[in-house]
């Protein structure tokens, strides 16, 4: 395992040790025990220009099965490492747009299969391209590894039976990260893609609307831990609860997870990654509307 970042030792995070600063990336872009890796909601960010010798992980594409609503299986995630030139002991770091929030899904779905050393980038593309530091338009090239994923961790993920279940027990800790709007059912998606829509707007009876982006900086980089903490207890989100985050397809929601998950150090957070674009179309279902 590569050292961990000074840079954010003294963050006062649960576990600083899944973040590193730019700093730490600058320094390590020839390290091979490192693969940089690039996750973008825009998926064509990386062709534009890339941290240099980033690989990326087009979460359309490699993340998912082309036929079923389903993350690649165990034997998809293995050969997808392997061409990546990812071994089981490659420290990974991931970055991307939009503060990151595909970095963490991309780093959630490497936990789900029980990949050791994962880490975010802090800031991801905003701050690096605010510090002008370098990219680059090759593609690298990485030989084979071959890599041996664990079986699906189902501690953090979440199905839409554990949401009704938590509904139905009428104390659901249920963080709902989307916007104000498309919690109040105003509008169904924000995002502009009628394919990931849903049936009706509004939220899980009981969710609490703490949008993702209020554990950001302007910069990109994560607010401090006393913010943070601040953000959700004040929702009544607190640790020793039972959390299930959400959002519309489970990667804004993925950004709360590992707010809750690691900088917090919550012992029981889950994604529900099938989000308001299944809850939304589901038959007979407990929906709210309104703020």
């Amino acid at each position: 395992m590569v050292a961990t970042d000074p840079h954010l030792a003294a963050t006062g995070y649960a576990h600083p040790e899944v973040l590193v600063s730019t700093e730490w990336v600058a320094a390590h872009l020839d390290d091979p025990k490192v693969r940089i890796v690039e996750s973008d909601e825009d998926i064509l960010l990386y062709e534009i220009g890339h941290i240099p010798g980033a690989v990326k992980l087009d979460w359309q594409t490699d993340l998912q099965d082309q036929v079923a609503r389903e993350f690649v299986d165990k034997a998809g995630f293995e050969a997808l490492m392997a061409r990546a030139g990812i071994a089981n002991d490659t420290t990974v770091v991931f970055y991307g747009d939009r503060n990151n929030w595909y970095a963490t899904y991309t780093f959630w779905l490497f936990t789900y299969y029980g990949h050791a050393d994962c880490r975010v980038m802090d800031g991801g593309r905003t701050k690096w391209e605010a510090e002008g530091r370098p990219y680059t338009r090759e593609m690298p090239s990485y030989p084979a590894t071959t890599y041996s994923a664990q079986e699906p961790n189902p501690a953090i993920r979440a199905f839409r039976d554990d949401v009704l279940a938590a509904v139905r027990a009428g104390a659901p800790a249920l963080v709902d990260v989307r916007s104000p709007q498309e919690f109040s059912g105003e509008v169904i998606s924000m995002m502009g893609y009628p394919q990931e829509g849903a049936q009706r707007g509004g939220h899980v009876k009981g969710a609490r609307n703490i949008p993702w982006g209020k554990a950001a900086n302007p910069d990109g980089t994560f607010k401090p831990v006393e913010e943070l903490r601040a953000l959700y207890e004040g929702e009544g989100i607190t640790p020793d609860q039972d959390v299930i985050s959400y959002c519309r397809i489970g990667e804004r929601s993925s950004h709360t997870w590992f707010v809750l998950t690691h900088l917090l150090g919550y012992p029981n957070v889950r994604n529900y990654d099938g989000s308001w674009t299944e809850y939304g179309s589901m038959v007979g279902v407990p929906i709210e509307k309104g703020a």
